[in-house]
């Protein structure tokens, strides 16, 4: 076996690509990614922006332009053909592995994620236009967002909960997760499939950027640990999550809501380029590449399970970053922050791509 299919093989974890393009699905890349051990897709409003600058998508847009309907609508027909075609693809994934794998994710719109009412009704209407077991619906974890996964839970519809940087929102997410699988067992429903997307990479940029604020020695010597030590707090998080719901014959190990590293790109060139993805690998977890890292990893990365190694380091990890004044809590607030504003910035990018496209089209 290789690299990826070792992951999942002897490790319990699945590889997915962070990564979704019409260019992609039609050269057949994504099914050599398959073949090749991963598992799973993820898209988001900024995979798109840039995906959606390709000529593979200039017949459907000219097909949309002379329907008339406004460029939202136009962008969310070219997002909903693509993940269909991209959940077709994993199919085959998906059945074999009797649902617990071969997942696609798609975002809603990022401007609705302070709106809990919103972000219910377009889950609804993207699972009801999707109408693929293996879609999960991608909800980010405001304030706002968690109640709005119980309640899609709750429906019997899948959901991917992302942009998470801290435990304590974390821990509303596991909650979030009780509540809704609960309803939906009671309401006769099959558990929806869910992950806890984990953002890790830019938990160290930002801590390491007020780490040089600091300045001390004993500051200085945190930097490129705390993202790593705060996964792996949260993995414990996870276990002891499982072990607390006593399942019995209600929840299969296939149901729990799987942890998900996200952002595993290593942004800091000084840093292993597969810090986020070697020292993070365990059962019932889930590991999102961009095609870079997923590239290294297939060459030379190291199958191993780590995500349970040294927890008690990683604990003190956390505790040493709180003495020397970094604030796991502010950070984690101001990445989300970052994280909702970024997602929006694109979506308002890719409308206005989807306008320039259309109006070269019209002249041409």
């Amino acid at each position: 076996m290789n690299r990826l299919e070792r992951l999942c093989a002897e490790f319990g974890q699945s590889p997915w690509l962070d990564n979704l393009s019409r260019d992609a699905l039609a050269s057949g890349s994504v099914t050599q990614a398959i073949s090749a051990g991963v598992r799973g897709m993820t898209s988001n409003p900024t995979i798109f922006e840039k995906a959606l600058s390709s000529e593979a998508y200039a017949d459907q847009l000219r097909g949309l332009a002379e329907s008339g309907v406004s460029l939202d609508d136009i962008y969310w027909a070219l997002v909903a053909d693509d993940i269909a075609a991209a959940a077709d693809a994993f199919d085959d994934v998906y059945r074999a592995s009797d649902g617990g794998d071969g997942f696609v994710s798609v975002e809603v719109d990022p401007r609705l994620a302070h709106d809990t009412d919103a972000t219910v009704a377009a889950g609804r209407a993207l699972h009801r236009t999707l109408n693929r077991p293996n879609v999960l619906i991608k909800v980010p974890a405001t304030a706002a967002g968690v109640p709005a996964v119980e309640e899609l839970l709750a429906a019997g519809i899948g959901v991917n909960v992302t942009l998470i940087f801290g435990l304590p929102r974390y821990r509303e997410v596991m909650a979030a997760w009780r509540g809704g699988v609960g309803r939906a067992h009671a309401a006769g429903l099959p558990i929806p499939p869910s992950v806890a997307s984990f953002f890790v990479s830019r938990v160290d940029t930002e801590v390491d950027r007020r780490l040089d604020v600091i300045g001390t020695p004993e500051a200085l010597a945190l930097r490129g640990r705390a993202a790593v030590a705060q996964a792996k707090v949260a993995y414990q998080l996870f276990l002891n999550d499982v072990a607390g719901c006593e399942p019995g014959a209600t929840l299969g190990q296939g149901s729990w809501q799987r942890p998900l590293w996200a952002s595993t790109s290593t942004k800091n060139p000084a840093y292993d380029d597969l810090l986020y993805v070697d020292s993070l690998i365990g059962p019932y977890t889930v590991n999102t590449l961009p095609d870079a890292t997923l590239a290294a990893f297939a060459d030379h990365g190291t199958p191993a399970r780590t995500v349970d190694v040294d927890v008690e380091g990683a604990h003190a990890t956390l505790a040493d970053l709180a003495q020397v004044g970094i604030d796991l809590d502010d950070v984690s607030s101001e990445l989300e922050r970052q994280g909702v504003a970024s997602f929006a910035a694109s979506h308002a990018a890719v409308l206005e791509t989807v306008g320039n496209r259309l109006g070269v089209l019209a002249r041409s």
